[in-house]
Formats: C-alpha cells, structure tokens, sequence
C-alpha cells in the first residue's frame, strides 16, 4: 500500500506539471496531439451501449476531454470525472461548471457506481519504478474500474510490440496477452483486445452482460 500511496505522489505531480506546461491541451495530459487523443476515446467507448442512456466513470479524467468527446457523440449520459491531480480537477471543474451531467473528483479509484468505467492513459508513465511494482499498480487499478461499473470497463496500455529503437525507459509497455489474460480469468468471459488502430499501443474491453 505504502509503494501504492509512493507511485499516486508522483503521478499527480507529474500530470500537475504538464497541465501547468501546456494548459489545457493533449499535451498537458502527456499526450502528443489531438489526432491521438481522439482515436483513443473511439476505441474505449466502444464499450458504450449508445442505444441506452449510460453513467460513466473516467479514471485519470485529466482536464475533461472525454467530456467532450461524449458530448459530441451521445445524446444522454452522466459522467464521473476522477483525477489524482488537484489542478487537473479544478481546471475541470471550472471549465464545465454549467454542465449539469457531469461532476468531478479528486481521488485515486472511482467513488460512484456507474454503467462504465474508462482509463485512458493512466497506465504509461512509471518513472523509475520497477516492472513488478509498476505491474501491481497496473492490477489494482483495474481491479477498481471492475467494482465500480455495472456493464463493463475500458482501458489502454502502451504496447511490447512497440519497436524497439522508440521505446522509453520511463515509459511501461504492457504485454497485450498477460493483460487479455488476466481480464478473461479475473472479470469476464467477454473481454476484447483491440490491437488494430494507428498507435503503440492496445485497448481492453471488458463486458459483464447487463
């Protein structure tokens, strides 16, 4: 828990330290434009049953940029936006202050029960942390996007399969298969590995049938 505790520290400072950098852009979540950004909202809401009105938790919300990314694409949801990072969340909470649908929250795990929770990102940057630390911090996390969803969750990792001459050692780049593994053995039969779109990386979804 201590390592756990160790691991959010620094976590919260660095994305704090970005924000301040580059405002309220991909870039000040670490991301490297909006183009990106964007394709990876398509994959993890893919999760979404847009027939039904749906609430959302978003774990590691940053600003809110997949409050406007639903905003654009749904016609009826209630979003739960959590980030570590208290300036990440009061940018947030400022910035979509007369939206009645959405609230947000500085905490390290989602709070409320919703129909979906997502992460986006959150799972990239481990600073000097080893593979085994970094790896427990990874299982806990989605552990808390399991219990606080009813339907189903999403999440993205950067991916082994990245070349290796471009690869970062600040960087964590997950093993897609221990990570479909762990999904199909821990939460459900109905997990979805999607390694098909333009980035280094890959995105999980997991449904748990309504």
């Amino acid at each position: 828990m201590e390592k756990n505790e160790s691991i959010i520290r620094d976590v919260a400072k660095y994305y704090s330290s970005k924000l301040a950098e580059h405002g309220e852009t991909p870039q000040g979540v670490d991301w490297n434009g909006e183009y990106g950004q964007l394709l990876r909202f398509v994959q993890l809401c893919k999760i979404v049953d847009e027939s039904k009105e749906f609430s959302l938790n978003d774990l590691g919300c940053g600003y809110g940029a997949l409050f406007d990314h639903l905003n654009q694409n749904y016609p009826n949801f209630m979003y739960y936006g959590y980030d570590i990072s208290e300036t990440m969340i009061l940018s947030a909470q400022k910035k979509f202050e007369k939206e009645m649908n959405a609230e947000f929250f500085i905490d390290a795990e989602p709070s409320k029960l919703a129909d979906y929770s997502i992460a986006s990102g959150i799972f990239n940057v481990r600073f000097g942390y080893s593979d085994d630390e970094w790896w427990d911090y990874i299982v806990k996390a989605i552990d808390s996007l399991n219990k606080s969803c009813r339907f189903g969750f999403a999440f993205n990792c950067l991916t082994s399969y990245s070349d290796k001459d471009k690869m970062r050692e600040d960087l964590y780049y997950a093993d897609p298969c221990k990570i479909f593994d762990i999904c199909k053995k821990r939460y459900s039969r109905h997990v979805a590995l999607l390694h098909d779109y333009e980035l280094y990386e890959f995105s999980i979804l997991v449904r748990k049938g309504r």
